[in-house]
Order: C-alpha cells, then structure tokens, then sequence
C-alpha cells in the first residue's frame, strides 16, 4: 500500500478552512441563524468562493469571477474579524442581520452567473492571404504563315547514252510507274501554283524537284497532268 504523505500546506488549508468555518457559523448564529442554518452559510461562502477562483483560473480577465470571488473573501474575511472580538456577538446590528439574512440569495445569484458565464474561445488564426498570381505575358500578334517556295533546280545533265537496239529498248523498258491518288492530287496543287504565278505549265523536272520523287515517277505524274 502506498503511504499517505504528509502536505504542510495541505495542513494549512484544512487548518485555516476549519478556523473560517467556525466564524462564518458563529457569526451567522449570533445573527438569529440557528440551527442547521448556521452551518450551510460557511458551506455557501466557501463553495462561492471556490467557484470564483475556479472561474478566474479558466478565464484569468472575466470581470464577473473577480467580482463574485472578492465578495466571498469579504465575507469569509469579515466573519473572522468579526469574530476576533471587535464585535459583539450577543448584540448584533440590525445591518448586520440583513447582510446575513440576504446572502443566501446573493449566494445564489453569484453561482448562477459563474456556473452559466460562457468561455471566451480563443481567436482562430487568420487565413493565410494567398500569393499573388504572376502577371500574364502579353499575348504576342499572331506571325502570319508565310510560304517559301523554292527555285527549281536546274535538271543535271546525263552523258548522252549510245543507241541500243528498238526492239531490245521495248523489252527492257519499264512500265510506268503507278502514281498514288494522293500523291497525284499533291502534285496537281504544285502544277496548279506554278502555272499561276510563272504562267507556264510545270515540267517533269521541276515537279520531281518540287516532290523529291524519282525521275520515271517524275515523268508519270506530269504525264496525267497533261
């Protein structure tokens, strides 16, 4: 079991509450409070005054806590000097009577508004301000499409080829090549562009330099654009 340790100041309070009591029932006896009336009042000052502080430690700037909790040291306070001889307590003052005769209700108030004081909640921090969105570009003018057309190149010369047999050349020869649709309607745009800015029809060499075709494909396009 574990031992019970001493406090003095644990001593001290239960001394000095026991002292405060006692005075605080004298003096409420002497007033005309007897019987079990005598003992609740030093209960009310005490429990008052336990509610204040109680108040005071939760919120340390609520004026009503402060408030409430000075009356009840006045009280508690005044009940002990009172009782110290300075007052005598088989004649006691009318006024006297009456602050003993309406603390209860006093009591009574004072816890109330203690118990039902709403909490100050602490101020929530400010939302952080959010950062500056960066300045747009300034949109720059739109650069027109320009198109390049290139010179033709000039068509190399090939060393003339000695003369071969007819009726060899037409066996050996290869068919015309065939000549994608696609490829036809790209070209048929290039002679078309030619012819009006030259005025001329486009030739088999400039297409196939245009294109980057072979010379035989050359020729089969230009072929089916005649």
């Amino acid at each position: 079991m574990s031992r019970i340790r001493i406090d003095a100041v644990l001593i001290q309070a239960v001394i000095a509450g026991a002292l405060s009591f006692a005075h605080l029932h004298d003096l409420a006896e002497a007033a005309g409070q007897d019987g079990w009336k005598a003992w609740a009042y030093p209960v009310s000052v005490d429990l008052l005054l336990v509610a204040a502080w109680r108040r005071m430690r939760i919120t340390a700037d609520n004026r009503a806590a402060w408030v409430w909790f000075v009356i009840a040291l006045t009280a508690s306070l005044g009940a002990n000097v009172a009782t110290a001889g300075l007052l005598d307590l088989s004649d006691v003052p009318a006024w006297l009577r009456i602050l003993v005769a309406g603390w209860p209700a006093l009591a009574f108030l004072g816890g109330t508004l203690l118990v039902h004081t709403p909490t100050t909640t602490p101020l929530a921090a400010p939302d952080p301000v959010p950062a500056a969105a960066p300045l747009a570009a300034p949109a720059s003018d739109p650069v027109p499409d320009v198109t390049v057309e290139r010179a033709p190149e000039p068509a190399p010369e090939l060393p003339p080829t000695p003369a071969a047999d007819p009726a060899r050349v037409s066996v050996l020869a290869p068919a015309p090549a065939a000549v994608p649709p696609a490829l036809l309607d790209h070209a048929r745009k290039l002679a078309d562009a030619h012819q009006t800015a030259t005025g001329n029809r486009i030739d088999s060499a400039t297409l196939r330099a245009r294109l980057g075709v072979p010379a035989p494909l050359a020729d089969a396009i230009t072929a089916q654009l005649a």
